[in-house]
């Protein structure tokens, strides 16, 4: 997803001379182009979050859209405050594009885990919190929401779910509707792919919200009669969809503790119950 988010920004960058990029170390090389097409739009700040956060306010403010990109658990975990006051409190419009959330860089360990980001970006008033699950929705989500005004922060990752969904910001999704379910499955970002491969042929519905924060409460409230599983390998889609729907959701997903382990985000996933198989025993249980 990091080369459409380039993509993206390019092609926007073109239309909208306020817009401008702001790098933490990584993925500099990655916007060559951007930086030769709009010279003095890409500033790479370096390792150092807490500024990051703090120009970025400072440059919407000023009547820029300033876009932050970094690793996920540097910004959001290490740099909450400035979140929190600078961009939160002001109502300060910018937009927080993170790579490596959850287990994306799985090898490095709990340094570079960071599954809490939705969970503290969706606490924040103000935030709006988005997930896509493939290139496309992430063009989608970026280009609706960067200048609109609102602190945005949208996680995105190197893997996709691969199905071809009508996204729109705040809209949840229906990916499958079984007439007569009892139980609807409920998910977001790229793990839908393990979720749809699980469900296949169970009797359930599948709903899939690549915005978390604001989320679909009419979507919700169709299925709050059934019971309900929320599947994610991150905190956050199951606190905002309890606090959306009468329904008490259920949890398949992280234990409350660190993960020790090393290995690839599929490997994770496996050790976890996240991989098809896992999901399947979890869902078919509920029936």
């Amino acid at each position: 997803m990091r080369q459409q988010f380039r993509d993206t920004a390019l092609r926007l960058a073109g239309m909208d001379d306020k817009l401008i990029l702001l790098f933490g170390d990584i993925s500099v090389y990655l916007f060559n182009d951007f930086s030769r097409q709009y010279p003095g739009r890409l500033l790479n700040i370096g390792i150092c979050e807490n500024t990051l956060i703090s120009m970025a306010a400072g440059m919407s403010a000023a009547g820029f859209h300033p876009v932050v990109h970094t690793i996920a658990p540097f910004v959001t975990e290490r740099s909450y405050e400035q979140v929190k006051l600078d961009l939160c409190y002001n109502r300060f419009g910018c937009t927080i594009v993170t790579c490596g959330s959850s287990f994306d860089y799985a090898w490095d360990g709990a340094t570079h885990h960071c599954y809490t980001d939705l969970a503290l970006m969706r606490m924040l008033p103000g935030m709006e919190v988005m997930q896509p699950g493939s290139k496309r929705e992430f063009d989608i989500l970026f280009s609706a929401c960067y200048r609109n005004g609102n602190p945005t922060y949208i996680r995105i990752a190197a893997d996709e779910h691969g199905l071809d969904l009508p996204v729109e910001f705040g809209r949840g999704v229906v990916v499958k509707e079984t007439p007569g379910a009892t139980v609807t499955v409920i998910t977001a970002g790229p793990i839908l792919k393990n979720v749809h491969t699980a469900c296949s042929d169970l009797p359930v519905n599948v709903l899939y919200f690549p915005t978390i924060k604001p989320i679909d409460r009419d979507l919700l409230m169709r299925f709050a009669d059934t019971k309900i599983l929320v599947v994610h390998d991150a905190f956050g889609l199951f606190e905002a969809v309890n606090a959306s729907c009468p329904a008490a959701a259920e949890y398949h997903g992280l234990p409350d503790d660190f993960c020790c382990h090393y290995g690839t985000l599929t490997d994770i996933r496996g050790l976890l119950g996240l991989d098809a198989a896992g999901i399947r025993q979890r869902a078919g249980a509920m029936l």
